[in-house]
């Protein structure tokens, strides 16, 4: 009756889909079955005899290093190993991932006796892991890098750029007219570079007044100026160990200009109402709308800071530039914007995505991000159609459909006549035809001013 049972379990093992082997309490194999045998690459003979760890298991390396000596094997030290995936070295050197359990084997005392484990060969469930992984690499970064959405070659141009300026610790300039996506290129910046684990802090000169920035930027000590009854860390300071990102540097004030030479020359910051400098350690990142090497020529804009300022400039490419990435950019929004609001994404229609392309976009995609909302929000159900969208957008196909205008001249009087569209569209309310233009108020009374354009005709 033993024999008979041997010769049953001895069918099994030979005929079982795992590889299988047996160790002595030493370690030592004493046996192993036919798949095992393919598993590593080893015969009988090369593996009968010799200590388990000719396997080098990672994970019962990883037990010998903390055990702090040589403890040949982890099924020992830890009494069983049940389905833990590891990784073995095949005969040929190639490193296989394997799924392991093991057991003891005891007499009727308790003795033990050795032990017996199982390796299943995980190769083409890895394999598949990694088709998978590169498919969902590729598809990303085929419609968007680290949160920027696009695949034209302007933004592909863009992204390479990126990559190579988030690796130093250079100053960047990110330039681009409003709406088209600065901060995300400086969220990508920090957060592709060496100090992303650090802190990355913003500030948007256009948003504060001069004593104010001043303040924010730099702190100030108790009894600056009235109302400052304590010390403020400024910004800078903030920033220690990681990025610092000035938004609209063209709008910072002359004097505040000299304070922030001093600090990207020197490295140190005075609060204000102090004289004691103090070191920081930031990676400075800048970004404006503004031409600021016409605002150097105007002496708008100090020569000296621009050359600290502009080490490495990046182009963000405006909407009409790259319109190829617009169904991208409608499907990615359109989505997220009807997440936030608990509503179904509905469909496009073609009608609708034809003036979408069309249009000349003046305030890039934060223009699109107010159109869709808008459509969104007079869609009832059903697909997005064209009179669903904003009158400017409607309007506006007419001017697009030729190649965007080469001149200032030309530019400016486009610019001029969307302004004085969307101000009739407005009645005159000034933030309702900054939502239509999508840009901010501030920008609007910049364009408005620098245009002649005054309220008064159009308001009721």
């Amino acid at each position: 009756m033993n024999e008979e049972l041997s010769q049953y379990w001895q069918t099994i093992i030979q005929t079982m889909q795992d590889g299988l082997m047996v160790v002595d309490p030493a370690g030592v194999i004493v046996s192993i079955n036919p798949v095992m045998e393919e598993v590593t690459g080893y015969s009988p003979g090369e593996l009968i005899g010799q200590s388990c760890s000719v396997l080098h298991c990672d994970m019962c390396s990883q037990v010998r290093q903390e055990a702090g000596k040589d403890q040949h094997c982890a099924l020992f030290s830890q009494g069983g190993v049940r389905r833990c995936r590891c990784t073995i070295r095949r005969k040929d050197g190639r490193e296989l991932h394997v799924v392991k359990s093991a057991a003891l084997l005891k007499d009727a005392s308790g003795q033990v006796l050795g032990g017996v484990e199982t390796l299943t060969d995980l190769s083409e469930v890895v394999e598949k892991d990694r088709v998978i992984e590169g498919i969902r690499q590729e598809l990303g970064m085929r419609d968007s890098f680290a949160g920027i959405i696009g695949r034209s070659r302007p933004m592909r141009q863009m992204y390479e750029l990126i990559e190579s300026v988030a690796d130093s610790l250079a100053p960047v300039l990110i330039l681009g007219e409003s709406g088209t996506g600065k901060e995300l290129v400086a969220n990508a910046i920090h957060s592709l570079g060496p100090r992303a684990k650090g802190p990355f802090v913003k500030v948007n000169c256009a948003a504060l007044n001069e004593s104010l920035l001043e303040s924010e930027l730099f702190g100030h000590v108790r009894g600056a100026f009235t109302g400052a009854d304590r010390e403020r860390l400024g910004r800078f300071e903030a920033a220690q160990g990681g990025d610092f990102f000035l938004d609209e540097v063209g709008d910072l004030p002359a004097t505040t200009q000299v304070k922030l030479l001093r600090v990207l020359q020197e490295k140190v910051v005075e609060r204000v109402g102090d004289h004691h400098p103090r070191p920081v350690d930031v990676r400075f990142i800048a970004a404006t709308n503004q031409e600021l090497a016409g605002m150097v020529r105007r002496g708008r804009f100090r020569q000296d800071l621009y050359y600290r300022v502009a080490v490495v400039p990046i182009r963000v490419p405006p909407l009409r530039e790259r319109r190829e990435d617009i169904p991208l950019l409608v499907e990615a929004l359109a989505a997220r914007i009807c997440r936030l609001n608990a509503k179904p994404v509905p469909e496009v229609s073609p009608a609708a995505m034809d003036l979408l392309l069309r249009h000349a976009w003046p305030g890039n995609v934060r223009e699109l991000i107010n159109a869709l909302e808008y459509a969104l929000v007079l869609n009832r159900g059903g697909r997005v159609l064209p009179g669903h969208l904003p009158a400017p957008v409607r309007g506006g196909a007419e001017a697009a459909e030729g190649p965007a205008p080469t001149t200032q001249t030309a530019q400016d009087q486009d610019e001029r006549q969307r302004i004085l569209a969307a101000l009739r569209e407005a009645g005159g309310r000034r933030e309702e035809t900054a939502r239509l233009l999508g840009i901010s108020r501030v920008t609007l009374w910049k364009r408005m001013k620098e245009h002649g354009i005054s309220t008064s005709p159009f308001q009721e």
